[in-house]
């Protein structure tokens, strides 16, 4: 069976921290694909002041585009209305019925995925894959990651990998700052950044 990853996220800027979980997730889950998904208009920004949905779209598509096991999906950027994960994953479901999916973001969504709209129909239709971030606690982590599975008798998995310690708010904050990132992310992707003037 093909097995695929969706590894969502607004990726405002993506930077090497997003592809060193991508690569830790593909060889530790033996993935056949993992297809990046810009978030195009995701409910719980509506407040903040997220990069043109495009723009953040070209950066990822520019950043995986040599990689070989990577992809990126416009998918969510071309929507209209809002993004909903178990939208997008109803979507990719029904487009591939073979395919075994999987869908990777970060720890605090699963300790938050109860306030997301129709919560168990994600849990039904992907292995939810979590990697670890600052700040929190593994114990509690493991905890939910538990009691979810044994409510909605699915099957999450938590990624304890080690991380870069990158973040795409240090990342706008630096390049307004004046200092330099290229260090941080791929090198195409630094130059969209410093043409467009984004983040200043």
């Amino acid at each position: 069976m093909i097995k695929k990853a969706i590894f969502g996220g607004t990726f405002d800027p993506i930077h090497n921290g997003h592809l060193h979980i991508a690569y830790e997730a593909l060889y530790k889950l033996n993935l056949d694909k993992i297809i990046f998904m810009p978030s195009g208009n995701p409910p719980h920004k509506l407040e903040k002041r997220v990069t043109d949905a495009f723009l953040r779209y070209e950066m990822v598509k520019t950043a995986v585009r040599n990689e070989e096991k990577f992809e990126v999906s416009s998918y969510e950027v071309t929507k209209d209305n809002l993004s909903y994960t178990y939208k997008t994953l109803e979507y990719f479901t029904n487009l591939e019925k073979e395919t075994k999916w999987y869908f990777i973001t970060g720890v605090d969504c699963l300790m938050d995925i109860e306030n997301w709209r129709n919560y168990p129909e994600i849990l039904r239709l992907c292995t939810f894959v979590v990697f670890n971030r600052p700040g929190y606690s593994i114990e509690k982590v493991l905890e939910k990651k538990i009691s979810l599975e044994n409510r909605y008798n699915s099957k999450i998995v938590f990624l304890d990998i080690p991380l870069l310690e990158i973040s795409s708010t240090s990342i706008r904050k630096d390049v307004k700052e004046g200092r330099k990132v290229s260090h941080l992310m791929p090198e195409n992707v630094c130059c969209i950044i410093e043409q467009l003037k984004l983040y200043q």
